[in-house]
């Protein structure tokens, strides 16, 4: 049976590189071999134990604000403010904001200028989530494609083990020749 240091010499080897240059993705894998634990972990976990508070409520708000039930109801509360301010309370004498609307627009100016660079917070932190996602993808690829090789060489070296077994077996017993061939 290998030992675990003859695996992580195995590794090193099959990397082709010293240990100077190794990423710290293979520095991870080649200690998780030595140590027989797992490289495989949840990207969404470890990008929200990274998260800071800034970065989950920049992420609600973005979901907030691309979601079908902000747009209807944007669309119902701003139609409401022109009915009320065109039809309602101008009958009245009491409309705050008349057409054209000087009060909604700056509201909408000052909501996008907030609500932009939120929702680019967001999708930043998503790209970084992604980048994170890669490379534990990496890392379990990189474990698994050596240990297969590891897996290729042991099977490699019980197979020349069982040959050399049936050479000497060959070699010990004595020469015969099939029934067909005897006189």
């Amino acid at each position: 049976m290998d030992s675990v240091p003859h695996t992580v010499e195995a590794a090193r080897a099959l990397l082709i590189r010293s240990d100077g240059s190794l990423d710290d993705e293979e520095r991870r894998v080649l200690a998780s071999i030595e140590a027989g634990t797992l490289v495989a972990r949840d990207a969404g976990d470890e990008a929200e134990a990274r998260a800071s508070v800034g970065d989950r409520l920049s992420d609600r708000v973005a979901a907030i604000g691309g979601s079908w039930g902000f747009i209807i109801t944007f669309t119902a509360v701003l139609l409401g403010w022109m009915l009320l301010n065109s039809e309602v309370l101008s009958r009245l004498g009491l409309a705050f904001d008349p057409y054209p609307y000087i009060f909604l627009n700056l509201m909408l100016s000052t909501l996008a200028a907030v609500q932009a660079p939120i929702i680019m917070m967001s999708q930043n932190r998503q790209a970084a989530k992604d980048r994170l996602a890669a490379r534990l993808d990496y890392e379990v690829n990189l474990r698994t494609e050596l240990e297969m090789l590891r897996l290729h060489d042991k099977i490699d070296l019980a197979v020349a083990a069982r040959l050399d077994e049936v050479l000497e077996q060959l070699r010990g017993a004595p020469a015969t020749q099939p029934a067909s061939l005897r006189a």
